[in-house]
């Protein structure tokens, strides 16, 4: 396909870059520490077919609206939402202060996102110089680790006041939150491009190349069998349990990262002769993939020790996997390197997707150039993540549960009921091989917008399904 980029503004340099950049903001933390806990909770199969389900079903619909309301609006959120609400005759200013939301929202996660990302700096390190596999199988000792490098506060004052009175360094993993937005801040200033596309398009391979080597060896040991029979194994009966539709929803809706700003800012880089419609598929199918290597990764190396997945977050990938890779001898010590090295890759490309729409957004209203916007986001990132990195669990919980799913609601309402039906299905099918027929707009009206409203209740209520 030929090439096309947006005239006077920075883009994706292919369809292909695009198309990687969006699998990189979609594989994250969840893929890796909540999936394979999911799968094994709830019986293989048995999760793992309405898990597939919602996939497709969000994919045909909110991943396609994200992309195609930010190409139309050619902006982030703020610009989109106001040019949609003036489609319809209402105030530009109107659909731009709605936009504001899925932006707090970006910014909130990509907050949350450095604490990590500190931590994940931290144990990619300590794989590399061996200080982890010293620990052996000492779940104490683990457990320590993590603990000094993620301190629990059960307040946002009390967190605040540890690094107040302790210092920046005095407190978790200060030094490595700054390292992790520091890397983020230098790929981000060389732009779409140059940066965040092409830091995709190294990391995303390096990410599935390690973790198929990482199955291909755990394979090989006595026990992973069992693993793979359990992960493929189906319970019909399984499948009457509400728990597992809900959670499957919840895991597939927020994999995707449908929250009415990523994937509305890369949408706003997009050529026009894209066809949306196939890459929302193929964001759809490597996530998928990233999901499931990381589970046959996970469940059969637990497997091989007799354990199962206990852990549905950070525990699961700092404490219970950095045990099993210590209790495989020589080669465990290489595959703690290969996994924390992948998890890294994950990280990344996930958070530069969740800065960029602030940035973008500071970008829009003060005509900040690129590097002095990326700059001063990441000041204030910083700034905040190493204050509230003691209260990080809650902070993201607070932003995933509320914010996400309402700004995904939000960005469905502006571009299945606020936009002209003819505006929107131009929108989605501006650049496609084979237009979408006229089913989009009432399958989002009446099954994605729901679906959504459906997450933020769910979620409130059950403290978090995603």
């Amino acid at each position: 396909m030929e090439k096309e980029i947006k005239i006077g503004a920075d883009g994706f340099s292919s369809k292909f870059g695009f198309v990687i950049a969006c699998i990189g903001s979609a594989v994250g933390m969840a893929n890796i520490w909540r999936f394979p806990y999911l799968v094994s909770e709830y019986g293989g199969l048995t999760f793992l077919l309405p898990y597939f389900l919602f996939v497709v079903i969000i994919a045909c619909s909110g991943v396609m609206e994200e992309f195609a309301l930010g190409r139309w609006g050619g902006a982030g959120p703020v610009g989109s939402f106001g040019r949609a609400a003036a489609d319809r005759g209402i105030s530009r200013r109107v659909g731009e202060g709605i936009g504001i939301l899925p932006v707090i929202g970006s910014m909130g996660l990509a907050i949350g996102y450095s604490v990590v990302m500190g931590w994940i700096f931290k144990y990619t390190k300590m794989s590399i110089t061996g200080e982890l596999f010293e620990l052996g199988q000492d779940m104490a000792a683990i457990g320590a680790a993590f603990d000094a490098a993620a301190p629990g506060a059960d307040t946002l004052g009390e967190a605040v006041g540890l690094v107040v009175s302790n210092g920046i360094f005095g407190v978790g993993n200060g030094w490595w939150i700054i390292v992790a937005v520091a890397v983020s801040a230098v790929i981000m200033c060389f732009g779409i491009a140059k940066g965040i596309e092409l830091a995709c398009k190294i990391m995303i391979p390096l990410l599935y190349a390690l973790f198929l080597v990482m199955a291909v060896y755990i394979a090989t040991l006595p026990g992973a069998g069992e693993g793979y029979k359990f992960i493929f194994s189906l319970d019909p009966k399984g499948l009457l349990n509400w728990e597992v539709w809900i959670y499957a929803f919840g895991q597939a809706f927020f994999s995707l990262s449908v929250a009415g700003n990523g994937s509305v800012i890369y949408g706003s880089y997009l050529a026009k002769n894209v066809d949306i419609k196939s890459s929302a598929r193929n964001v759809a199918i490597f996530d998928t993939l990233a999901a499931l290597t990381a589970t046959i990764v996970i469940i059969p190396a637990m497997a091989t020790t007799g354990s199962g997945v206990a852990s549905k977050g950070p525990g699961l990938m700092f404490v219970s996997l950095p045990e099993v890779f210590n209790g495989m001898g020589g080669f465990g010590s290489v595959l703690g390197i290969f996994f924390f090295a992948a998890v890294l890759f994950a990280g990344l490309t996930s958070i530069i997707n969740l800065y960029e729409t602030p940035v973008a957004f500071l970008q829009e209203k003060t005509k900040l150039g690129r590097v002095p916007a990326v700059l001063l986001v990441h000041a204030v990132g910083l700034a905040v993540a190493v204050l509230i990195q003691a209260w990080a669990s809650q902070w993201m919980d607070m932003v995933s549960i509320y914010i996400c799913p309402f700004g995904a609601m939000l960005a469905g309402v502006m571009f299945f009921y606020v936009m002209r039906k003819k505006t929107a299905l131009d929108a989605v099918n501006l650049g496609a091989v084979k237009p979408i027929g006229g089913w989009f707009l009432p399958f989002g009206r009446f099954v994605y917008v729901p679906l959504c409203i459906l997450a933020l209740v769910a979620g409130a209520i059950l403290g978090g399904i995603g």
